[in-house]
């Protein structure tokens, strides 16, 4: 059980991780895991789990919807405000490397979460079974729908877009794996299938907020809040009492056996766990960059060389340039060319010779603006 609880929380970082991708300084990244872990995570778990004063109100989450993924995402957003976004150059570029593995990471990640709600009974039990056909049940229909609505707006379907589907299905149903019957597993699934994809194709994509301010790389924003959250307040409708007494919970179900109680208990689950934790968030963030004065984010240099292969170590290598523990031939001159490139570039806005390195602009060429572009003359 020991075991259990501890993959949890490191599976919750690891989701954080993924909106601070390829900008966050590492030694801040190491400051932040064991205080984010103990006054943030903690907190939640325990009110919930630990028989703390959401598992008092009567708060259901079967296996992490809360503790796990809503934290997780609401760190993710808050966290990503703080650092700050990418380079414009990687939001820009940012293409899959290798679909395959993909695919397979989501295969193993499906296989694994049978575990995850299977589990959570702690005993091979008849309610570990209804959870385990609900996860498959949810994560399908899920997965089916995002890939409708990738084939309604954009007349094509695509991996990417599928996992994304199978990812909030999975999320979606975490906290109501085991309380809710087939049908509304399934209903779940249609809802983390057009929810969260109007979230992450519309509101993403248009949204200042996400445009300018708040850069979450792997858009865990859209598959862990807005699933989580979504799945949480439908266990208030759907859960039932045969569901909860299998669970061993004293719930005499949702608002579909009657106790409409339930959905507003839910939602203050929600409302605790958002506020505790983009709360808990933002003190950690400004005592790593106040109070320990260690930068938030990488140089833009590092930032250019690539967050992998300034340790030293690149996902992919195509050349023979490595040597001992350093960056990469390749990455650091490619990113010394670029920051040459680009002081060069506004010497010749400025108006001065990047040859002579004076205002001068007597000798060579020079450099004015008109109508938005550099011209010379």
């Amino acid at each position: 059980m020991v075991y259990f609880q501890f993959a949890f929380a490191a599976i919750t970082l690891a989701l954080i991780a993924g909106a601070y991708l390829a900008r966050m300084n590492f030694t801040a990244w190491m400051i932040f895991v064991p205080l984010w872990l103990l006054f943030s995570y903690c907190v939640g778990a325990y009110s919930i789990w630990g028989g703390g004063f959401l598992f008092q109100m009567g708060v259901i989450d079967y296996s992490g919807g809360y503790v796990i993924h809503l934290s997780s995402g609401t760190a993710g957003f808050v966290g990503a405000w703080w650092i700050g976004p990418r380079l414009q150059s990687d939001r820009k570029n940012f293409q899959p490397n290798n679909i395959l593995f993909v695919m397979l990471g989501a295969g193993i990640l499906w296989i694994g979460w049978n575990g995850f709600n299977g589990g959570d009974p702690y005993a091979a039990s008849p309610d570990a079974g209804v959870a385990v056909l609900n996860t498959n049940l949810c994560t399908a229909v899920s997965l089916l729908t995002w890939t409708c609505m990738d084939l309604i707006f954009y007349r094509k379907p695509s991996i990417i877009g599928a996992i994304n589907g199978m990812i909030t299905g999975l999320v979606g149903i975490t906290p109501a794996a085991g309380v809710v019957a087939g049908w509304g597993a399934i209903i779940i699934g249609v809802c983390t299938g057009i929810i969260p994809w109007i979230s992450m194709n519309i509101a993403g994509k248009r949204m200042r907020l996400f445009t300018h301010h708040v850069d979450d790389t792997l858009g865990i924003t859209h598959t862990h809040i807005v699933a989580g959250s979504l799945g949480g307040f439908l266990v208030g409708l759907f859960a039932t009492s045969e569901g909860c007494a299998a669970f061993g919970i004293t719930n005499p179900g949702g608002a579909i056996d009657g106790n409409g109680k339930q959905v507003w208990l839910q939602i203050v689950g929600i409302l605790f766990i958002v506020g505790w934790n983009a709360v808990w968030t933002s003190l950690i963030m400004c005592f790593i960059k106040y109070v320990c004065r260690v930068p938030l984010r990488m140089s833009e240099e590092d930032m250019l060389i690539g967050d992998d292969a300034i340790h030293g170590e690149e996902a992919y290598c195509f050349s023979d340039d490595v040597d001992g523990l350093v960056p990469t031939i390749t990455q650091e001159q490619r990113a010394h060319d670029r920051m040459s490139h680009d002081a060069e570039r506004v010497k010749v806005l400025q108006g001065r010779d990047p040859e002579m390195g004076n205002g001068s602009g007597n000798s060579g060429e020079h450099g004015k603006i008109e109508g938005g572009e550099v011209k010379m003359e």
